[in-house]
């Protein structure tokens, strides 16, 4: 009679991984500035091609919040955009835009149309509203504040910009969840930068794609450990119900490489392969998940689309993991409480 015996299961980490290296800001023409609002736990980030950029964008969240998307359909008039800008506030962030219009404006960047130049600035926003008090939001004064503090060093990562006030595995209540945040990662390939800013406040968990582990997501019962979303759902564990657009992570890629609008809108395109790499679930109902791309041209050659995409994608996943091992837990004055990765330990 032989008796069967379990191979013993690995210890889980302490710790959640060390950040991945690399910055958007290694792209050359890209600059990153954030505004955090002292009030409350919000802010916008500002992504600047003052120089100009072609760009692209690829929407697969079914609640976005965004301003001049449109325009950078392959098909339509306008080749190059100055910003993208990133906020918290819901559509009330859009306004953060504004801002960095007339930010940029006075720095004598945009479109020539004769009797001027217009600087094009598209921008998303994401859901913040229920951490602290949701009448602070970004409006254009931190739009235009956060060009303002614009520059070429990596940026900041975590509890900033526009991942001020992101949770992640809201999936099960928002009591449950933990911080999101901003990260960034960049890598570079036959002399060609692709680099990625996140602003992660997905719905589902965050996993490291590297070994599939949860490293921030929905809580267990007793909020002490991480759940994992995706086995609870298999489980038959009902999810809370939410409104629609509460959520949603929102994603820019830059390249120095040249790009066509069209090529521009493929690379967005992968980065939403990134998120899901790094996201489960991703793209819900629930999620207004959008992804940018800029391409500043300033590289002599291109290693091509094939290259391009598998870099925007990993990059797009790095930058995610980022936004959480970066972020710090907060409580806030209404009694909500959100912990970090660091928080917690792997529960298996």
């Amino acid at each position: 009679m032989t008796t069967a015996v379990r191979s013993p299961r690995s210890t889980p980490p302490t710790a959640p991984r060390r950040r991945h290296p690399g910055s958007i800001t290694e792209v050359p023409g890209i600059e990153v500035g954030h505004f955090t609002d002292p009030r409350r736990p919000t802010g916008c980030t500002a992504i600047l091609a003052r120089d100009g950029a072609v760009a692209g964008v690829d929407v697969r969240g079914a609640a976005p919040g965004t301003r001049e998307t449109d325009l950078l359909d392959p098909s339509n008039l306008v080749q190059q955009v100055h910003a993208i800008v990133l906020a918290g506030g819901s559509a009330w962030g859009l306004e953060a835009a504004t801002g960095a219009v007339r930010w940029l404006e006075q720095q004598g960047v945009g479109f020539n149309v004769g009797v001027g130049r217009l600087p094009i600035v598209p921008s998303a926003v994401l859901f913040d509203l229920l951490v602290g008090d949701m009448r602070i939001r970004p409006d254009a004064a931190a739009g235009y504040a956060a060009c303002s503090a614009a520059g070429t060093r990596r940026p900041a990562e975590g509890n900033v910009g526009a991942g001020t006030g992101a949770a992640v595995g809201k999936i099960f209540g928002i009591d449950r969840a933990m911080k999101g945040g901003v990260g960034t990662a960049s890598l570079t390939v036959a002399g060609v930068t692709v680099g990625a800013l996140v602003a992660c406040n997905a719905l589902g968990d965050v996993i490291d794609p590297d070994t599939g582990a949860v490293v921030a997501g929905a809580r267990t019962l007793n909020g002490k450990g991480l759940l994992d979303s995706r086995r609870a759902l298999l489980r038959g564990e009902p999810p809370k119900p939410l409104l629609p657009g509460t959520n949603t992570t929102l994603a820019v890629l830059a390249t120095d490489a040249p790009l066509s609008k069209a090529q521009a809108h493929r690379l967005a395109v992968s980065g939403h392969d990134g998120l899901a790499r790094a996201i489960n679930p991703v793209h819900t109902p629930s999620d207004g998940d959008t992804v940018f791309a800029l391409a500043t041209g300033r590289a002599a050659n291109s290693p091509g689309m094939m290259v391009l995409a598998t870099l925007a994608a990993e990059v797009t996943a790095r930058a995610t993991l980022n936004a959480v091992l970066a972020a710090r837990g907060l409580s806030t004055a209404e009694g909500l409480h959100l912990p970090a990765a660091a928080d917690l330990r792997r529960v298996r």
